[in-house]
C-alpha cells in the first residue's frame, strides 16, 4: 500500500461556490421487528414492563442517534469532501491537458490554494463518495507520474457502482503492470476490464490491449480471438480500424 504524509490541521477554506453533492449513499437498516403475539397476558406485561420500556428506550436512542449522525455528521462531511475534491480534480484536469504536467499531478495529489489533494481527501473523509473517487484519481495521477506501484495500490482499492469507471480502473492497473514488465498480470487485468461491462468504449479498448500484449507473449490464438470479437461485435469502435492489419500480421506468424 502506498504511503504518504498525514496532513496536519485542516486548511482554511473559504466557500465561494455551490458544490454539487455526490449522491452515492447506502441505505442503512435501523429498524428491528418485535415479534409479539396476541396471547400476551397483562401479568406478563406488568412483570416485564421495565425490561420492555428499557428495550424500547435503547431502540429509540439508537434510531435517534443514527438519524442525528446522518444529518449532522455524515451529510455535512460528504458536502465538505466534495468541495475539497473539486479543486483537486481541477488540478488533475489541468495536468491532463498540459505539457508540463508532473507538477500539476503532484498538486492534485497533495493539494494547493488552501484545499486538500486526493491523498488528504482519502485520509480525512473515509467512507464518503468523494473519498472513493479520490482513490481512482490518485491512482491515475500516480500512473501518469510513472509511479506504477502506487498507482496499482490506489486503483486496486477503488470500487464504484459506475461500471465504466470500474473498467477503466482495472485497465489502468493492467497498464501499470505492463510498464513494470509483469505481462501476465497485465494481460489478465485487461481481460478482466473488458468483461466488467459490454460497451463500445471500454470493451474493445481492453480486448485490443490484451490482444497486442498476448501477441508479443506467446498468446497468438487468444490474440486473434480478441481481434475477431472486436471486428464482429464492435465494428464501429476506434480499435476496429486497426484489427485487419493486426490480424494479418498474426495470421502469418508461426503458431
Amino acid at each position: 500500500m502506498a504511503t504518504y504524509k498525514k496532513r496536519g490541521a485542516k486548511k482554511s477554506i473559504a466557500p465561494n461556490k455551490q458544490d454539487e453533492i455526490v449522491t452515492d449513499s447506502t441505505t442503512a437498516e435501523v429498524f428491528e421487528t418485535l415479534d409479539t403475539t396476541a396471547n400476551k397476558t397483562e401479568e406478563f406485561v406488568v412483570k416485564y414492563q421495565n425490561l420492555i420500556l428499557g428495550f424500547i428506550g435503547v431502540v429509540a436512542i439508537g434510531v435517534l442517534g443514527y438519524l442525528g449522525y446522518t444529518n449532522f455528521v455524515v451529510e455535512p462531511k460528504a458536502k465538505e469532501a466534495v468541495s475539497e475534491l473539486n479543486q483537486a480534480q481541477y488540478y488533475f484536469e489541468l495536468a491532463v491537458n498540459s505539457v508540463d504536467s508532473d507538477s500539476l499531478y503532484r498538486r492534485a495529489l497533495n493539494g494547493g490554494e488552501g484545499k486538500y489533494g486526493f491523498l488528504d481527501i482519502i485520509e480525512n473523509y473515509k467512507g464518503t463518495p468523494a473519498a472513493k473517487l479520490a482513490k481512482y484519481s490518485a491512482g491515475m495521477a500516480y500512473l501518469n507520474l510513472k509511479q506504477y506501484e502506487n498507482a496499482i495500490a490506489y486503483l486496486d482499492e477503488f470500487s464504484a457502482d459506475d461500471v465504466l469507471l470500474s473498467a477503466l480502473a482495472k485497465g489502468a492497473i493492467g497498464d501499470a503492470y505492463a510498464q513494470l514488465g509483469q505481462v501476465d498480470k497485465a494481460f489478465n487485468y485487461y481481460i478482466e476490464a473488458s468483461k466488467i461491462n459490454n460497451n463500445m468504449y471500454s470493451t474493445p479498448k481492453y480486448l485490443y490491449k490484451a490482444a497486442m500484449l498476448g501477441a508479443e507473449n506467446g498468446k497468438r490464438n487468444q490474440a486473434i480471438e480478441f481481434l475477431n470479437r472486436i471486428e464482429n461485435e464492435y465494428p464501429k469502435s476506434e480499435e476496429a480500424k486497426w484489427v485487419a492489419v493486426q490480424k494479418g500480421k498474426l495470421e502469418h506468424m508461426n503458431p
